[in-house]
């Protein structure tokens, strides 16, 4: 790994030491740079001199930019130029890690493809996350809505007749998250071996990993799939139910002691001896009578009220959310799953850390996301590029520095 300086004993930085240079845009790629970067490496954003473009997004993809950039340094080089590509090599032979998630040939036609580095970085690892694999598809343009349609994954999302993609970019970020083990894997191998590797994730067989179940229940079950809007549900009881003041709770009673609980608790003792519900498959069974039932109960209840009841028994169930909801889950709040950022505009908001924690905490925010070019200077620095070299560069326009101190 790349010489940084000493982390703090009380810095969780699993990774640091690492250094990753990230040539990427909207999702995927930045998100493998994300989780990386939280997880303590040294990620180094390379952005032209106008800046990414995912920061003057507006609509549904607003966020990108901020979401997926905190812990990261930017610097803003043109590698168009002769120049900037001979900054670029530079900053690839002092890095452990190359991320870049461009259109197929791309990088090759400015001689930043794997064959041209690993001649003269062999121990870096170069990851590259497209949208397929190699093979037929593989020189395809993809994006994620697109392989959930052929992936299938909108067709389980939506109705028979109108598929529907995923309320989120689940491809993209997944397809990251698997780059990210490939890198941790090959790293590790990098130890044994003193050798890099190139490693590629794609958006398509990410999605397809993500039907391996459906495909199998075909497999066993001899029956094709069902979309889930439709699907009958294979638990006694896994459902939306409506409640008195308007609102909406998913609950689940499944196990033999959920189901005894419930029968109690809501003045139902009958149904236990009831041979039709018997067991878990007689209550799948007889689902046709018994949801519009509980559906009966449930319905008498506020919402607040209801859940409460629940918690006490121990039974899953869940509120429907909005996405800006969440910003006030007192969960979230108290176990710090939020962290505060700075924007490049000024703003402020909270925004999700990765979800995981280590001896119990979470991986924090070290660095805003940061404004174009932020730390051009003191990167270029770092890889021995004179204060005179980088005037000239910035004069002819190869690197932009952001006013600051950098």
């Amino acid at each position: 790994m790349t010489a940084t300086a000493p982390v703090a004993a009380t810095e969780l930085r699993p990774l640091a030491g690492l250094r990753v240079i990230e040539f990427s845009q909207m999702v995927m790629g930045p998100s493998c740079g994300l989780i990386l970067a939280d997880l303590g490496a040294d990620v180094i954003k390379v952005e032209p001199p106008k800046g990414d473009r995912t920061r003057y997004f507006k609509g549904p993809a607003a966020g990108f930019f901020a979401t997926y950039s905190r812990n990261k340094r930017s610097i803003a080089l043109d590698t168009s130029t002769a120049e900037g590509q001979n900054v670029a090599r530079r900053l690839i032979e002092s890095s452990d890690v190359l991320i870049e998630n461009f259109r197929p040939g791309l990088l090759k036609r400015i001689g930043l493809d794997y064959e041209s580095v690993s001649a003269f970085a062999p121990r870096l690892i170069y990851c590259s996350l497209k949208g397929y694999l190699p093979g037929p598809y593989e020189n395809r343009l993809a994006l994620d809505e697109a392989v959930q349609m052929m992936g299938g994954l909108a067709y389980m999302t939506g109705l028979p007749d109108r598929p529907m993609r995923a309320g989120a970019s689940v491809n993209d970020i997944m397809g990251g998250m698997f780059g990210v083990i490939a890198i941790q894997a090959a790293l590790a191998e990098r130890q044994r071996t003193g050798r890099g590797r190139y490693i590629q994730s794609a958006l398509y067989e990410n999605n397809v990993f993500l039907m391996a179940q459906a495909m199998m229940c075909e497999v066993v079950s001899g029956q094709p799939s069902i979309p889930y809007s439709i699907k009958d549900s294979p638990w006694p009881v896994y459902d939306l139910f409506d409640t008195r003041d308007g609102s909406k709770l998913f609950v689940t009673i499944v196990g033999e002691e959920q189901w005894e609980a419930f029968c109690r608790a809501f003045d139902r003792e009958s149904w236990l001896a009831d041979p039709r519900f018997a067991t878990s498959n007689d209550r799948v069974d007889h689902r046709g009578w018994l949801i519009p039932e509980i559906a009966k109960i449930f319905k008498q209840w506020d919402k607040a009220d209801l859940a409460a009841r629940l918690e006490q028994l121990d039974l899953p169930y869940a509120p429907v959310n909005k996405p800006g909801d969440l910003f006030d889950d007192p969960h979230l709040n108290q176990s710090g799953g939020l962290t505060n950022i700075h924007l490049p505009d000024g703003g402020e908001a909270k925004t999700p850390l990765l979800p995981i924690s280590m001896d119990g905490r979470r991986l924090p925010n070290r660095y805003d996301p940061p404004q174009i070019g932020e730390q051009t200077r003191e990167i270029l620095g770092e890889i021995g590029i004179s204060s005179s070299e980088i005037e000239t560069l910035r004069k002819a326009g190869t690197i932009r520095i952001a006013p600051g101190p950098s």
